[in-house]
């Protein structure tokens, strides 16, 4: 019996008409083998947790299951500020929907597949490199709480694939419960198709808003949900110091999730302005600049909107942005020191450190996770990781005093603040060390970051060299948006 007649596939998607998406086959890799499968994710999907060839030749094109029908989506976006109309999926195809055990349907989407009539220039393919990235960071994302698409397996091959160098073609399956993008509301809205734009924002609603249809106004409260979803995304970005990187209104996604992973960085040393990208020269999409970056892609999608939302419920819909960023963002930082009662005195206090942290070049994830050992640990573990000992101590002298007005015993609360400050995270060396053993055929290093990564916040005692400090190396790096 097939593996696909186990599962519950639909085509939702697809029933939309023409001009959505374009049908295409994809392109076959050549000698396709596994890097890795995500087991307890499969087993959630009613697949087997050790994958077969049935499912390998599906994933890699060789031979479709009649229950898939792939497509190519059409969509546009703004790039780097700028709008681009001739976007689609390049590389991916969008194969089926499944159902989890759990009632959750997820788009089942293979990157890397191969030229599609939206590649442009491009060859179609992913190579090795990005797809482990990709495949990694989803699912370490996924483990620390952000909402993400999600890795289901890795694939490597011998296709051959030119970029800056030669490498492998490779193919991330990736799942997540819609890959609708707000480019796909602006290429609607800019070729004046707007039956085609309404059409899809009632799929939209009605497949993943339904709660919408109950209000006075369903497309407002289409867009506020957008616009809530995405501040509470990026506040958790921030909170745990993640940078997209490239957050195109391409890169979107309508449901808030992390989407569309290229060159994006968790904070080494502190840096409010740290470009993770070495190619956004400007510094448009930088750490500190991603909740004004929400706003812009916001803006952009309910400017696409505005055939059938009026003027004032667009500008009261995107009001709601800041506020809600701003108390996300401040609710997730009081997690993670353990200052759950707000106080006058906590946004200077909050200001000083991120100004001390700055300015010694501390750790971001190392600080918080010391932060939360006072339980166990002597403050000095702390100090020692600034440079200015002295005002760091002066700030946690300040610390103490605050946490005078909590109603927490110190076990409790650092045993809480543990739960929100991991010890591990998916560090660019990290990743490139993965990356340069599985370029020569090793794999085993993806299989360790990816067992450490789904368990980020406990002590891991074997794995405990992962959490050390980068090295110096780890500087050099230059991650871009090739792929």
């Amino acid at each position: 019996m097939s593996v696909w007649s186990k599962v519950k596939l639909s085509q939702h998607f697809h029933q939309l008409s023409d001009g959505f998406y374009r049908s295409i086959q994809p392109m076959p890799l050549e000698n396709p083998h596994w890097v890795h499968w995500n087991s307890d994710f499969a087993d959630s999907l009613n697949l087997p947790e050790q994958p077969n060839s049935e499912i390998l030749n599906a994933f890699s094109g060789i031979e479709l299951p009649p229950e898939f029908n792939p497509i190519a989506m059409k969509y546009a976006g703004h790039q780097f500020g700028q709008y681009n109309p001739e976007l689609g999926d390049g590389r991916g195809l969008l194969l089926a929907e499944i159902e989890s055990k759990d009632n959750q349907t997820y788009d089942i989407h293979v990157k890397g597949a191969g030229l599609t009539p939206f590649s442009r220039q491009g060859d179609g393919r992913a190579v090795l490199r990005s797809s482990i990235r990709e495949y990694l960071c989803s699912e370490a994302l996924f483990h620390l709480g952000i909402p993400t698409s999600r890795a289901l397996g890795l694939i490597n091959s011998n296709t051959l694939v030119y970029r800056e160098k030669t490498e492998t073609g490779a193919i991330c399956i990736r799942l997540a419960h819609s890959h609708i993008r707000f480019g796909h509301f602006e290429h609607f809205f800019y070729t004046g198709q707007h039956e085609k734009l309404q059409e899809l924002i009632e799929y939209t609603i009605n497949h993943y808003f339904p709660e919408c249809q109950q209000h006075a106004k369903p497309y407002v409260a289409f867009l506020k949900s957008v616009v809530l979803s995405t501040a509470q995304l990026i506040a958790k970005w921030n909170a745990f110091g993640f940078a997209h990187g490239v957050l195109n209104t391409d890169n979107m996604s309508i449901l808030g999730q992390t989407f569309d992973f290229g060159p994006f960085g968790f904070l080494d040393s502190y840096n409010p302005n740290f470009i993770c990208n070495h190619s956004d020269y400007q510094g448009r999409y930088s750490f500190s600049n991603q909740p004004n970056i929400g706003l812009w892609n916001l803006t952009a999608l309910a400017h696409a909107l505005s055939p059938f939302i009026e003027r004032d419920d667009l500008d009261v819909t995107l009001g709601l942005y800041e506020d809600e960023v701003n108390q996300e963002y401040s609710r997730l930082m009081r997690d993670k020191t353990g200052l759950l009662r707000k106080q006058p005195q906590d946004s200077e206090l909050f200001g000083e450190l991120f100004r001390l942290m700055a300015k010694n070049k501390v750790d971001y994830t190392r600080f918080f996770r010391q932060l939360s050992m006072l339980d166990k640990q002597d403050e000095q573990t702390i100090i020692d990781l600034f440079i200015d000992r002295e005002s760091a101590q002066q700030w946690l002298n300040d610390y103490q005093q605050r946490l005078t007005l909590e109603h927490t015993c110190a076990d409790e609360r650092c045993e809480a603040m543990r739960k929100v400050n991991p010890k591990y995270i998916l560090r660019n060396h990290l990743a490139q060390i993965a990356i340069d053993k599985a370029e020569d055929g090793d794999y085993s290093e993806v299989n360790t970051l990816f067992n450490l990564l789904q368990n980020p916040y406990d002590e891991q005692p074997k794995y405990d060299h992962y959490s050390n400090l980068p090295p110096s190396w780890a500087e050099e790096l230059e991650i871009s948006c090739s792929s």
